[in-house]
């Protein structure tokens, strides 16, 4: 019998039997529960997490600890019923030794499109959570409690939740405190669902544009990749190290450890070619820094290999440097088939049991989604291919994870509280998002757009692309109660005091735009000239045309799998976009390029010949509100790019923090990007003084600050991003021409002047030399300040022994 929803607004009312050895806190759901084993102490939140974990694990069967370290999700089936809710007699038949996790209550089915098989209500997946979480602690031998996982990269992937811009969107604007902010309120919707665990975020540092993950990462530096992604684990579980959960926080789940960013071709799951100290140098930091710094309970392995040993069977990488290098004390978890993948597709072992052996041992802990990469580990204990001290450990590492989530004291959703998801609280914050992650990056006068004082004469604006009446969210998107497209804040932004004509110009692809789609086909060429006839023909009469074109969710994207790609050869325009503004061009018109996508921009036509180009990525749910406001001057576009943009695929790998040796140049063409990494354009002007230092000589791990003064020249109020780099000048082994260690996003009116003090912390002058130790070698370092990579100011600080 499934147990009904009861709000309940007073406090105090009891989680547990009458049985339990203290007073259960309060809770905003009243579920009734009779625990087995109440007497016992790991039921007794009174005592330490880990005391709890040993008298639980103590009282296990070989059973019990392998279901703890299985998933379900494909087989949801199993243990549901009629209109997919929750069966706890399947459950019991299915799973007679308890349930690990459950993935995404928030789907009925599993692995399938929101788009086609709706997901639950938040009142659905509420009761989905407690029916679970009940059947666990009432009809299992021990009671251990379910934990829940979800998506939320840039918000809860679930129904009637907030939709923030992207996170490479996120990333653009150089904002941690406002990451924080996010990932706060991501957490609190999260929570209330009864979900305690994400899988978020993501700190692959991403060097190649072909890939189309790029979207979900936070660009291409170690050093932005890493203070965003402290920022993201601090708003999910909260400031400081302690693993323990507090009020609507959720655990994070760190990810993909390693190399990711950097695949053989571009291609998703593609080897990672990428040398020891590369990985120590570029892929490491970000995760080393989160580790180091945050309560951070989980870290997922990634499905890519490095030197021939994939990542789920890196001893080296998950034991040495993980656990031995940079303290992490939580669960290694799969991603999603990966350990199968060892047998399936990197052929490494004959079997699924096999691979499950293998990763075990090499330090997986846990296994998403499914579990078919661990389900016989009771037979490979039993055979001696696991010892039982391996299995004990890692179901202590999940165990320890269940306790300090509180869910053996207080499991339950609020469902009050989750009836609130994607609030005001939660739009204004989306727009605020949105509004910081738009990079200007060309303008050549006719931003922003003027609209005429009540009776005058009214303008006419085209409004033209694939892009414009369309709310774009991007890959692991979750599903707003309102999205705002680009016409429709133009529309109400705009009012009377404008002509708005609309046409699409082209098809990008052909049916729904929807991520989870196998199959992708381009617009029809042939069709797609009649649209961009009649696009021509609804803008001849306008005064000026604004172009929204770019990517849609499925022409760039993760591709997991043969039949489901999304990796790129081309990092220009798909279809006929070009042809769409060379046409609208000739019309001579200005013409403004306001580009959505997930990769970075490589469109050199529009680059050249665009008046105004805006990058807007997939700035979440308020983006037509943004958008529209920045392209009128509301908001001042103030983002900068985290990545570099490569003016072909001919340049690739291209970012900012290369070798001394690289970037010789090309025989007819040229070696610098397209734009620079860091590069960001305003509607007002700054200027920075010559840097100074707060000592021009320090010794090796001394602290030092680098200060400049900025101004605001323009006329309007406007946000600039102070950057750091710094390079060693002689060193034992090469560096970077320039590697950023600092920044700051400050907001300035007319006229006003700040100085800017950023602190350059000892790790930045550290460095692997040829014994690969960690070192400040002492000599002069180069630091340099500026608005982006390439315009900057520098000054010589000495390191001595």
């Amino acid at each position: 019998m499934r147990i009904m929803l009861r709000a309940s607004l007073a406090a105090g009312a009891a989680l547990m039997a009458l049985t339990a050895p203290v007073a259960a806190p309060a809770m905003a759901q009243q579920v009734n529960v009779e625990r087995p084993m109440a007497d016992a102490p790991y039921w007794d939140s009174s005592r330490p997490v880990d005391e709890r974990v040993e008298d639980l694990l103590q009282r296990m069967t070989l059973e019990e600890k392998v279901a703890q370290i299985l998933t379900v999700w494909d087989s949801k089936a199993d243990i549901q019923g009629e209109g997919d809710v929750f069966d706890p007699a399947k459950a019991s038949k299915v799973y007679p030794n308890g349930i690990g996790q459950i993935a995404r209550p928030s789907d009925r089915q599993g692995p399938s499109s929101p788009r086609v098989v709706p997901r639950r209500s938040i009142e659905d997946s509420i009761q989905y959570v407690i029916d679970a979480q009940k059947w666990a602690m009432e009809n299992t031998r021990l009671g251990i409690p379910v934990l829940f996982h979800e998506e939320s990269l840039h918000g809860l992937a679930a129904k009637d939740a907030t939709a923030f811009p992207q996170a490479i969107g996120l990333a653009s604007t150089w904002d941690p405190a406002l990451i924080r902010e996010i990932n706060a309120l991501i957490a609190e919707e999260t929570r209330a669902r009864g979900v305690h665990s994400v899988l978020s975020p993501v700190v692959d540092v991403a060097r190649d544009p072909r890939w189309g993950r790029i979207e979900e990462t936070f660009g291409e530096d170690p050093y932005l990749v890493g203070e965003m992604g402290v920022a993201a684990v601090e708003g999910l579980s909260g400031v400081g190290t302690d693993p323990k959960l507090g009020k609507g926080k959720v655990l994070a789940t760190l990810k993909h450890m390693t190399g990711h960013g950097q695949p053989e071709s571009g291609t998703n799951v593609g080897p990672a070619q990428i040398s020891e100290r590369t990985l120590r140098e570029m892929f490491f930091p970000p995760f080393e820094q989160v580790v180091t710094r945050t309560p951070i309970e989980a870290v997922m392995a990634s499905y890519n290999e490095i030197d021939g040993i994939p990542s789920h069977s890196n001893a080296w990488l998950l034991k040495d440097i993980l656990r031995g290098e940079w303290g992490f004390k939580g669960a290694v978890v799969s991603d999603y088939y990966a350990i199968e993948d060892m047998a399936r597709l990197h052929k490494i072992v004959p079997d699924y049991k096999a691979a499950g052996e293998l990763a075990i041992n090499s330090g997986v802990d846990v296994d998403l989604p499914e579990g078919h990469g661990f389900e016989q580990l009771a037979a490979s204990v039993r055979e001696g291919k696991v010892s039982m001290d391996t299995l004990d450990t890692a179901v202590r590492r999940f165990l320890r994870m269940k306790f300090n989530a509180g869910l053996f004291d207080d499991p339950w959703p609020d469902l009050a509280k989750a009836k609130t998801s994607n609030g005001p609280e939660g739009v204004a914050l989306a727009r605020k998002a949105a509004e910081e992650s738009l990079v200007l990056l060309k303008n050549d006068g006719v931003l922003p757009l003027a609209l005429p004082a009540a009776g005058a004469a009214k303008p006419t604006i085209a409004v033209i692309g694939p892009n414009a009446d369309v709310a774009r969210l991007g890959g692991y998107y979750g599903e707003p109660r309102k999205s705002v497209t680009p016409l429709e804040g133009i529309r109400a932004l705009v009012g009377d005091r404008a002509k708005i004509v609309h046409s699409l110009g082209v098809e990008i692809t052909k049916g729904d735009d929807d991520w989870w789609d196998d199959p992708v086909e381009l617009g029809d060429p042939a069709e797609n000239r009649k649209r961009i006839a009649a696009a021509v023909e609804a803008a001849r009469s306008a005064d000026t045309i604004l172009l929204f074109i770019g990517d849609t969710e499925k022409t760039s994207r993760e591709g997991w799998a043969d039949s489901h790609l999304g990796d790129r050869t081309s990092l220009d325009l798909v279809g006929e976009q070009n042809e769409l503004f060379t046409e609208l061009k000739k019309l001579g018109k200005p013409i403004v390029a306001v580009l959505m996508n997930g990769r970075p921009p490589s469109y050199p036509t529009l680059a050249e010949e665009a008046d105004a180009i805006l990058e807007t990525w997939y700035a979440g749910e308020q983006q037509g509100t943004a958008i529209a406001d920045a392209l009128f001057g509301k908001v001042n576009p103030g983002g900068k790019l985290p990545v570099t943009v490569a003016r072909n695929v001919g340049q690739l790998p291209n970012f900012y923090n290369y070798k001394p040796s690289a970037r010789r140049g090309y025989l007819f063409d040229e070696v610098t990007p397209l734009y620079p990494f860091g590069f960001g354009l305003s509607y007002t002007n700054f200027e920075m003084s010559a840097p100074t230092l707060s000592a021009s000589t320090i010794k090796a791990g001394d602290p030092v600050t680098v200060t400049t003064t900025v101004t605001n020249t323009g006329d309007v109020a406007g946000d600039e991003v102070v950057q750091v780099y710094l390079r060693d000048e002689i060193s034992s082994v090469t560096r970077p021409v320039k590697e950023l260690s600092g920044f700051q996003r400050v907001t300035l009116q007319p006229g006003e002047s700040r100085a800017v003090s950023i602190a350059i912390e000892p790790r930045s002058l550290m460095m692997w030399n040829r014994d690969m130790e960690r070192v400040i070698e002492p000599g002069d370092f180069t630091i340099m300040v500026g608005p982006n990579s390439q315009d900057l100011q520098d000054v010589t600080l000495t390191v001595v022994p």
